[in-house]
């Protein structure tokens, strides 16, 4: 069971946080500073990730499943799973690791898809695996794009909100908003453990 006591002293400190930042506004007279305001919502921002990450554990300990967190939540069963879960690894019986450790995943993922999309193969090509760079054909990407404008039509740019990045498994893999002239859908680029791009797609925006 996760320990009930970790909450309420986050919980504590996350009140404090509020407090502060609520006295740091300022008033009419007093005009707030500005970049103090920031450092203590990034500080609340972050307590609060860790009290709902707490809260989960929690609520999977008392027998909730995913799927009920992710409706909450307003995600996938899997991407809450993916977010908060603890997976095993079937080769150790271990607990995988699921720390992000390519700090520039999110840019190489932008540069690498941009790259696709605007027909720019051989610099992709240079960022992909030997099975990617052997089935990512002209003509694998040709049809790929074509299934893609039938469905929404001309692509038009990069959606609203920043890049999901997590791990799963042995890989790196990215999320990237995109808007087409009559819907969104999203970008995802795998990295291997030689960041090397180990798989390219694009999917409905709530594909898990």
């Amino acid at each position: 069971m996760t320990d009930s006591s970790s909450l309420a002293a986050l919980g504590a400190l996350l009140a404090e946080q509020a407090t502060a930042l609520n006295a740091g506004s300022g008033s009419p007279l007093a005009p707030p500073d500005y970049l103090e305001l920031v450092r203590r919502a990034r500080d609340a921002d972050a307590l609060a990730g860790q009290a709902l990450t707490l809260c989960v554990q929690q609520c999977r300990d008392a027998g909730h499943t995913w799927q009920e967190i992710g409706n909450l939540l307003g995600v996938t069963r899997q991407a809450a799973f993916q977010r908060f879960g603890k997976p095993i690894d079937p080769r150790t019986g271990e607990p995988m690791d699921k720390t992000v450790y390519m700090t520039d995943a999110a840019e190489r993922a932008v540069a690498v898809l941009t790259d696709v999309l605007e027909d720019r193969m051989d610099a992709a090509r240079a960022t992909f695996n030997a099975q990617v760079l052997e089935l990512f054909t002209d003509k694998v990407r040709g049809d790929a794009l074509a299934t893609v404008a039938g469905l929404v039509g001309a692509f038009e740019g990069f959606g609203e909100g920043d890049p999901f990045i997590r791990r799963i498994g042995d890989h790196t893999v990215v999320d990237i908003p995109l808007r087409y002239e009559a819907g969104d859908m999203k970008g995802r680029v795998a990295f291997d453990t030689d960041e090397k791009v180990a798989g390219l797609h694009i999917l409905p925006p709530d594909a898990p």
